[in-house]
């Protein structure tokens, strides 16, 4: 009986050798594209100009970085400028430093949960809660010490995300309709306390100090010399160490870079701040509400890039069950990010009740949620998870503040402030979506 050949051994003739190396080159090709995407570019660097080779490969592959929103920034200045002349004076930019600081604040809270791919939406009336509790507890009535009502209105927030978080995990429920439903609850609580159309009053000199108060001009540069002082000495020890313990450390130029780059930047901040904005009477100094912001964004940048649990978030969020195989409990991770959510919100509902010296069932906890997530997007936070960091809500509040100001200026309508906000993130989405795929296309 003749035996029935494979139909695919039949149809499918082999692959010629030639074939098989081009396949095989394609592979090495792509491994090698693949491996220096995956190792950050100052430590596979071996010089300066190795960097800047380095950061070139990853622009080429979709790895935009902040170059987006830096463009953005200097496009809606120039753009603003050649309107208002007022726009990049000393004063408007003070300004809008202030003004943009909640929706930085908020936007970092936000990114907690979008570098799990998740969603927060109730961070808006949960900031309003923050401002609630404070304010009730400083009034004349109670008369608790600043710092006690500033603690509890934090711990509260911070219960609120973990109890969000709590049901989200546990319960596996979409992240989308418990914060949704979070959104909801928090505004009724708001109406419950105040009432329709109520207002309460920030009994706190110190506490409304936080966002209409400044540092002496003498205490901006102190600060700038320490902050520099202590980052270059950080960053100066950990690379000897790694190069003592026999790892590949940073280039030495790439560090002194960074270093003067903080310096300057630093330098051009304390000299807009220091300049005077009064006009009847001399105001100079960096305002509390900017180095809060900058203290916030230092603190969430060494928790996501300097511990185990930031590692733990990208690990997550960029592949979940991976995380899982390896450990990682992905339960307990997504919990403490909701609670950092609301923590951070927490911070935002002060310095927004301290700008309004009061807090009112008037806030629009949808809206600025809406912003907060804007922000990070727009900042380069991807909205599919595992990539993002603080410094991207910082940049991404700027954009939306910047735009507001200079629009303000020009005396443009809310509703076109509206639709450039909504163009300059569905941009920003694009961009995301557009790199991505190229990501993908590389692999």
């Amino acid at each position: 009986m003749a035996q029935i050949e494979d139909p695919e051994a039949v149809s499918t003739p082999p692959a010629p050798p030639e074939a098989d190396g081009e396949v095989e080159a394609v592979q090495t090709a792509s491994a090698a594209a693949q491996a220096e995407l995956a190792v950050s570019p100052s430590i596979a660097s071996e010089s300066l100009r190795d960097y800047v080779r380095q950061v070139g490969v990853r622009l080429r592959s979709g790895e935009t970085g902040v170059l987006p929103v830096v463009a953005a920034l200097i496009g809606i200045a120039v753009i603003f400028q050649s309107q208002n002349a007022k726009f990049l004076s000393a004063g408007n930019l003070v300004n809008l430093l202030v003004q943009g600081a909640v929706f930085m604040l908020l936007a970092m809270g936000e990114v907690f949960a979008l570098l799990l791919g998740e969603i927060d939406l109730s961070i808006g009336f949960v900031a309003g809660i923050s401002g609630i509790i404070c304010a009730e507890l400083v009034k004349p009535q109670t008369n608790w010490p600043w710092w006690s009502a500033i603690l509890v209105a934090l711990l509260v927030t911070a219960a609120i995300g973990l109890l969000q978080g709590t049901i989200i995990t546990r319960l596996r429920l979409p992240s989308f309709v418990v914060t949704l439903a979070g959104l909801l609850a928090w505004q009724g609580v708001m109406l419950l306390i105040l009432g329709n159309g109520g207002t309460l009053p920030i009994h706190s000199d110190i506490i409304n100090d936080l966002a209409n108060a400044q540092v002496s001009p003498a205490a901006g540069w102190a600060l700038l010399a320490g902050v520099v002082a202590i980052y270059g000495l950080l960053s100066w020890s950990r690379d000897r160490r790694r190069r003592a313990s026999g790892l590949v450390a940073p280039p030495i130029g790439l560090t002194i870079a960074k270093i003067v780059a903080l310096a300057l930047a630093g330098v051009v901040l304390v000299l807009i701040c220091n300049t005077n904005r009064g006009s009847l009477i001399p105001i100079r100094g960096v305002p509390w509400v900017v180095l809060i912001v900058l203290a916030v964004l230092v603190c969430w940048t060494v928790l996501l890039h300097r511990t185990r649990y930031g590692r733990y978030v990208y690990a997550v969020g960029g592949n979940a069950e991976a995380a899982r195989r390896a450990g990682v409990s992905l339960a307990r991770i997504r919990t403490l990010a909701f609670m950092l959510s609301s923590f951070t919100a927490g911070i935002a509902g002060l310095i927004y009740a301290s700008r309004l010296l009061s807090v009112s069932t008037n806030v629009n906890g949808g809206q600025l949620v809406l912003y907060a997530v804007a922000a990070a997007v727009i900042g380069g936070t991807s909205l599919f998870g595992g990539r993002g960091k603080p410094l991207d809500a910082v940049l991404g509040g700027l954009v939306i503040a910047a735009i507001y100001n200079g629009m303000g200026l020009l005396g443009l309508s809310a509703a076109l402030q509206y639709v450039v906000t909504a163009l300059v993130l569905l941009a920003a989405v694009t961009l995301d979506s557009v790199a991505r795929r190229g990501r993908v296309g590389t692999g």
